[in-house]
């Protein structure tokens, strides 16, 4: 930001500003990952879970693509979620060449648990942030919402 407040004026400020975003939401995430014991489920495993849970049953190429991953990555995250229990497959009741994934209530039950230790994980540290600070990432959020959506 310049001095000013007027924003990012250039190509320079923009890739910096870039550069160290990508830096602390990197290390946001992997300090949470690193919280979750070995063997858990993996980050791109809760996403999946997340996103059936939220938006329903869903085919798993329109699963690859919303999570923008390759469909063999996707049926790698598949498999894993399925040999736990955490997502049932059934076929396509319109096409019998494709199934359909649905989390199962051992999959939310899992949610519900990766969700609860990262919010408490994020919320003790920043309780001990000043009230001002809250209020700063608190206003962040819509932008880091914008910023995933147009990524």
């Amino acid at each position: 930001m310049t001095a000013d407040g007027g924003g990012i004026r250039d190509l320079s400020d923009a890739t910096r500003l870039a550069s160290e975003l990508r830096l602390a939401v990197g290390r946001v995430t992997r300090r949470l990952r690193q919280a979750h014991a070995v063997g858990d489920v993996s980050l791109s495993g809760v996403s999946v879970l997340a996103r059936l849970a939220s938006e329903g049953p869903d085919s798993p190429t329109s699963l690859a693509e919303l999570e923008r991953v390759r469909p063999q990555a996707m049926a790698s995250t598949l498999a894993q979620l399925e040999q736990r229990g955490l997502v049932r497959r059934t076929p396509d009741a319109t096409d019998g060449r494709r199934s359909i994934l649905a989390v199962t209530d051992e999959g939310r039950a899992v949610l519900a648990e990766r969700r609860s230790e990262s919010v408490q994980r994020l919320a003790a540290v920043v309780d001990g942030f000043s009230a001002e600070e809250r209020a700063t990432l608190g206003a962040a959020l819509p932008l880091l919402d914008r910023l995933a959506e147009r990524l």
